[in-house]
């Protein structure tokens, strides 16, 4: 009879104070009917990942993991970001699981849909993908910025799964093939695909916010996609470039059409054309040369090769037999 396999389902949190009781009290039903179906292993948890909250979040975990062994935490040092919280938890997770599933904590993500990626998992795929069937959930501003956001990031040249955030499983092997890249300027949604192995899609319809306020406003979706953008493409310098030849020949075109018309007896027109032409080679030197800043802050965080986190503390139960798994959700909270 084959093993059941060890999951781990990681879930950064920071400030989510509000909404973490209900979600403990949902994936711990969720993944404890997965246990007494014999889908999964006993020793699978539900691993929480502080990001340095400043709220009662980490002493919320505390309390779960003392309640309960099902509930496991990390407590970062201070506050990472998202991406380097996650990435926290599925390098601890590593060590103990065999798969993982990464989810947000603020209960939009279906985990009924646990269901289907172990089956995908079962039917040989190292990396399941949740993807999002609709958008209705989100308002129309969003929902047009979320699809140019994805057009962008494939005409930049990135692999990357349309209407998927990092509610996706994961293998042991896809684990440790993310464990080799050692980058600081993280974007886990470009460089899991990089991975290989076989990939799944399962859809699923998300659901507005359980409580508390979202972590990623509109100033935060722009600072992840120029981070991925330019974490993993240099199509921008390139494009710079061709610009820069572009212009390059409009000048040389125009310096031929001066002297003909010099040559005629003509005029030089008024400052119109001079000033606007100022202003937009002025311009593109300006964005050309902070783009190129960009690449070269990176470069220079990367060579430094600082830790993308520290863990303060982890709190995992070691109990291998659990016969009776304390489910009562006053005994978690």
């Amino acid at each position: 009879m084959k093993t059941a396999n060890i999951l781990y389902v990681v879930v950064p949190c920071y400030k989510e104070e509000e909404v973490l009781p209900e979600t403990a009290a949902r994936l711990a039903d969720k993944l404890g009917g997965m246990i007494a179906d014999g889908r999964v292993a006993p020793q699978s948890r539900i691993m929480f990942v502080n990001d340095g909250s400043s709220d009662k979040t980490w002493e919320i975990i505390c309390n779960l993991h003392e309640g309960n062994p099902l509930f496991a935490g990390v407590n970062l040092s201070r506050n990472r970001g998202h991406q380097n919280a996650l990435l926290a938890g599925l390098m601890v997770a590593k060590d103990h699981a065999d798969i993982t599933i990464s989810m947000d904590a603020d209960l939009q993500d279906d985990i009924d849909a646990m269901d289907e990626m172990l089956a995908k998992h079962e039917a040989g795929a190292d990396i399941v993908y949740g993807v999002r069937s609709k958008r209705e959930t989100d308002s129309f501003f969003k929902r047009r910025t979320a699809l140019g956001f994805y057009k962008i990031m494939r005409t930049m040249g990135i692999e990357i799964v349309s209407n998927h955030a990092d509610y996706r499983l994961m293998s042991k092997r896809a684990l440790e093939g993310l464990a080799q890249f050692r980058e600081v300027n993280l974007f886990l949604r470009g460089i899991v695909p990089m991975i290989g192995y076989n990939t799944a899609i399962v859809h699923y319809e998300r659901a507005e916010r359980f409580a508390g306020e979202t972590k990623y406003p509109l100033k935060k979706m722009l600072a992840l996609a120029f981070e991925g953008i330019t974490s993993l493409t240099i199509r921008p310098i390139r494009i710079i470039s061709m610009l820069g030849l572009l212009t390059f020949l409009i000048s040389a075109g125009f310096l031929v059409y001066v002297i003909i018309d010099f040559a005629r007896g003509g005029t030089v027109a008024g400052w119109t054309s001079t000033i606007a032409s100022i202003w937009g080679i002025g311009g593109l030197q300006l964005l050309a040369i902070g783009i190129i800043g960009e690449y070269i802050g990176k470069i220079y965080l990367e060579v430094k090769q600082r830790p993308r986190y520290i863990i303060e503390q982890t709190l995992i139960s070691q109990l291998i037999n659990q016969p009776e798994l304390n489910l009562d959700k006053e005994a978690k909270l």
